[in-house]
């Protein structure tokens, strides 16, 4: 129920030669606030229903949430949730022990490719490939719910 996350910046677009898994996600917002954010999710043909709780100082750690649910109930969900739509493919990545996780944005996001490593501890080591750029983990501007409501085409 605790997640481990830090969050990258991706320099090139070279993380598709080397990933094995894509998967389009579409994702809204019934509550975007930073204290307890509420999001409904489609991930190919699976919904989710994910609560996530603020971070810990360095933004690396949080409580999150979250259990499927059936499309057909997440599109419902979708339809009353916040403006802002989230819309993007997630590349999953093997390098070393980890699996990273690069979301290429579109819509009112697009030209924003953002890195995701899920760990076990907050200090634990971790390869990082040449197409990984700066660490944007504590910068709240990078959070989906953020950018549901200040699209990255906006800044």
């Amino acid at each position: 129920m605790i997640e481990i996350e830090r969050k990258f910046l991706v320099l090139s677009n070279d993380f598709t030669k080397e990933a094995f898994s894509q998967k389009r996600i579409v994702q809204a917002y019934l509550n975007s606030n930073p204290e307890r954010a509420v999001r409904i999710r489609i991930k190919d043909d699976k919904g989710f229903l994910t609560i996530k709780g603020k971070g810990n100082e360095t933004g690396t750690t949080r409580l999150e949430w979250e259990t499927q649910i059936a499309v057909t109930d997440a599109e419902k969900l979708l339809a009353i949730c916040e403006s802002g739509m989230i819309d993007k493919i997630r590349h999953e990545i093997k390098v070393g022990n980890h699996i990273y996780e690069v979301d290429v944005f579109s819509g009112e996001n697009e030209g924003l490719i953002i890195a995701e490593i899920e760990l076990q501890s907050e200090f634990e080591a971790f390869e990082k490939p040449s197409w990984l750029g700066e660490e944007v983990t504590n910068d709240a501007r990078y959070y989906n719910a953020y950018l549901s409501n200040h699209p990255f085409k906006s800044w």
